[in-house]
């Protein structure tokens, strides 16, 4: 059993903004990624290739992940539609994100908050109809690129609402990175206490440096699951000025040497941010990756 329980997003949250690449490289990366120990991957998203054109491929990513039996796969998706889509590829476990701002919420599905959560219900009966289970994640939990800063009561609301209407686990995403430790501590506290018997997990990007700071004030205030992407990949193509995720390398850094257990391997999490930079063909934003690993002691002769 395992401290923290880390889902990498990388072949979701990490390639939705890139060019995109072959399904077999994306494949090699899961293959990766598996072989890091983690045990909880989010595959793809089933939403618009129109909008998200990486991720057209859903069906041909999710048709070979039986490949990895032993590893949780989730898909993360926008409607009715992509659950349909979705349950009809073999994926059951996934996540429906609803925006905390009206603004991001429009550019992101194309309807206001409140439409958005009122969908959570029909979506959830669909997903148990078929024996499946229902993460809703609160996006934009902090503040909005269209909107300014996010009422952490109107998050609280909305988690409340999407437990009522049949969530099974609960996320609050800081999608644009804007998130302070003393910011994030607010946030979990008023969900935990707006949903105290659910299951919640924190998405955390790293716009402003923020992200490891505040994914160790999320496990001391309770959470326990937390979602990264490889080499700090990622980004939302609907909010503007949002950058990569927290590094899944640099997270498990951090609990490590904290003396939290992760299940993961960190020379093989390297590996992974190595193997989709080079798929990617570009640097990715790791400084863990750039540092080499951890420190090795140097040659006495050296100075």
């Amino acid at each position: 059993m395992t401290a923290v329980d880390i889902r990498e997003v990388g072949p979701r949250d990490g390639l939705q903004i890139e060019e995109p690449i072959p399904t077999e490289a994306k494949l090699a990366f899961i293959d990766a990624l598996v072989a890091t120990g983690v045990r909880r991957i989010e595959a793809t998203s089933f939403v618009s290739p129109r909008a998200i054109p990486a991720l057209a491929d859903a069906e041909a990513v999710a048709a070979q992940l039986h490949r990895w039996p032993g590893v949780e796969f989730s898909a993360l998706v926008a409607g009715l539609g992509g659950v349909g889509r979705a349950l009809a590829a073999g994926v059951h476990r996934l996540e429906y994100v609803v925006s905390a701002s009206d603004g991001h919420s429009r550019a992101n599905v194309g309807r206001d908050s409140a439409e958005s959560v009122a969908l959570i219900e029909p979506i959830a009966e669909q997903v148990h109809a078929a024996g499946g289970r229902l993460e809703v994640i609160v996006a934009i939990a902090f503040d909005c690129p269209f909107d300014d800063r996010t009422p952490p009561e109107r998050v609280a609301e909305i988690a409340a609402r999407a437990v009522a209407s049949g969530a099974d686990s609960l996320a609050v995403a800081d999608t644009v990175g804007t998130a302070s430790p003393v910011r994030t501590a607010d946030v979990i506290d008023r969900v935990r206490a707006a949903a105290p018997d659910t299951e919640l997990g924190i998405h955390l990007h790293n716009t402003r440096g923020q992200g490891l700071a505040n994914a160790w004030t999320a496990y001391e205030h309770g959470v326990r699951r937390f979602d990264s992407a490889a080499g700090g990949l990622g980004g939302c193509p609907f909010a503007p000025g949002a950058s990569g995720n927290i590094a899944t390398e640099e997270l498990v850094y951090l609990f490590s040497d904290g003396g939290i257990e992760t299940g993961i391997d960190i020379d093989r999490a390297l590996d992974a941010a190595r193997l989709i930079s080079h798929l990617l063909g570009k640097p990715v934003d790791s400084n863990l990756l750039a540092a080499g690993g951890r420190l090795r002691p140097r040659n006495a002769a050296s100075h």
